[in-house]
């Protein structure tokens, strides 16, 4: 089943990880490729899930059917759909062994993203709700429909991580739910962060308005505390610096990592992520591409990239156009820009909007808008777009 089986002229590309990045790669390969050209995704997952709605299930304003389509339906544009766990990774034959069977391309894509491991900081998996799940914001909601006082902690378990605004929106989100439920003088809501700042990647400026949107909404801040530990029998959490909190319902971001698949193959660079040129997408291996969370692309800033889909739906576009140039023997010549950009929610129906460039030197170059209600219904515009066109 590779490229081997299709003969001299006719190639095959193959796409790892259904999500953002994944999906546009293959939609877009198949819109510019002839038909005797094969784009195969492969992923474990059933469904491809529309992760920035998570936030909102998990305050109820959707249901888990709202937000996921079957990857099968790729299949009625063209592209074939392999469902099954990534056993191996062989850049250098461009080879992925999928249950027992090798698979050989003539190209490689891999976008599997980032694996969530709270299992690395000790009881943490036990005592709260994973929010960046879709099981972990389904809990995360019948634990916030029971409760109607108490302490609730927003955590980040690790200084990096994807979607950077989402933990901060999730602690608004939380707290706007409880406001209308007559709850909100009795519901604190607290946000305790690894990092130093809000979305710091974007700046002084952007991370001040952060802050400034969590105290006006009495959310308090506690930047710059590592989590080493929690306590799900006595509900607390202990920080690297020494100091300790206590909660009744905890939501956590759990640190990132790179796929075990990945972590076992010659791909991973030596910042635990796969090393790729900023402006292809290339890896070290001839004809194998990676993007999204599962790169790390180092900005002049001395922080990375921030993982976002629209960071891998941008390198999408660009790896799909240079794959489908150099099969077709045009010039390979697409370089993506790193123009990122992302909507804020913070109830009520409002959500702020940043975007820039974040390749801008000395420092990403990005503006943020003040909450509005046309950035909330632009996400939902986005939202409905994403799921009945692009799957």
């Amino acid at each position: 089943m590779g490229g081997k089986d299709v003969g001299i002229l006719n190639k095959t590309v193959i796409v790892l990880g259904g999500g953002v990045g994944g999906l546009i790669v293959a939609t877009e390969l198949r819109k510019q490729l002839s038909k005797e050209h094969r784009v195969v995704v492969i992923d474990r997952e059933q469904n491809h899930l529309f992760a920035p709605s998570l936030l909102w299930l998990m305050v109820g304003m959707r249901q888990a059917k709202d937000i996921q389509r079957p990857l099968e339906r790729l299949a009625r544009k063209g592209i074939e759909v392999r469902r099954g766990e990534i056993q191996k990774l062989d850049p250098e034959r461009r080879a992925v062994t999928v249950d027992g069977e090798e698979i050989v391309g003539d190209y490689l894509v891999v976008a599997l993203g980032a694996e969530l491991a709270g299992q690395t900081i000790p009881g943490l998996a036990e005592a709260g709700h994973d929010f960046y799940t879709l099981a972990g914001a389904e809990s995360l909601h019948a634990a916030l429909g029971k409760a109607e006082r108490g302490r609730v902690v927003v955590l980040t378990a690790a200084p990096a991580y994807k979607c950077p605004a989402a933990p901060y929106e999730a602690a608004l989100l939380i707290a706007a739910h409880f406001a209308s439920r007559g709850l909100r003088d009795a519901v604190s809501v607290e946000v305790w962060a690894a990092e130093p700042g809000p979305m710091g990647v974007a700046g002084p400026e952007v991370s001040a308005a952060v802050k400034q949107l969590l105290a006006a909404e009495n959310i308090p801040y506690h930047p710059e505390h590592q989590v080493t530990a929690a306590d799900p029998a006595a509900k607390t959490l202990r920080f690297a610096n020494g100091a300790e909190t206590t909660f009744d319902l905890l939501a956590y971001v759990p640190p990132h990592r790179a796929p075990q698949v990945v972590r076992e193959s010659p791909l991973l660079g030596d910042a635990g992520w796969v090393s790729v040129d900023r402006h292809t997408l290339a890896t070290r291996f001839p004809g194998v591409f990676a993007l999204g969370d599962v790169t790390t692309i180092p900005l002049a800033m001395g922080k990375p990239l921030p993982k976002a889909g629209v960071f891998a739906h941008g390198q999408a576009e660009v790896v799909a156009k240079n794959i489908a140039s150099e099969i077709a023997g045009r010039p390979a010549d697409e370089r993506y820009g790193g123009h990122g950009e992302c909507f804020i929610e913070v109830g009520n129906g409002k959500a702020g909007f940043g975007a820039g460039n974040f390749y801008a030197e000395p420092k990403p170059e990005v503006k943020l808008h003040p909450p509005a209600w046309r950035w909330h219904a632009g996400k939902v515009l986005f939202e409905k777009t994403w799921l009945h066109m692009k799957i």
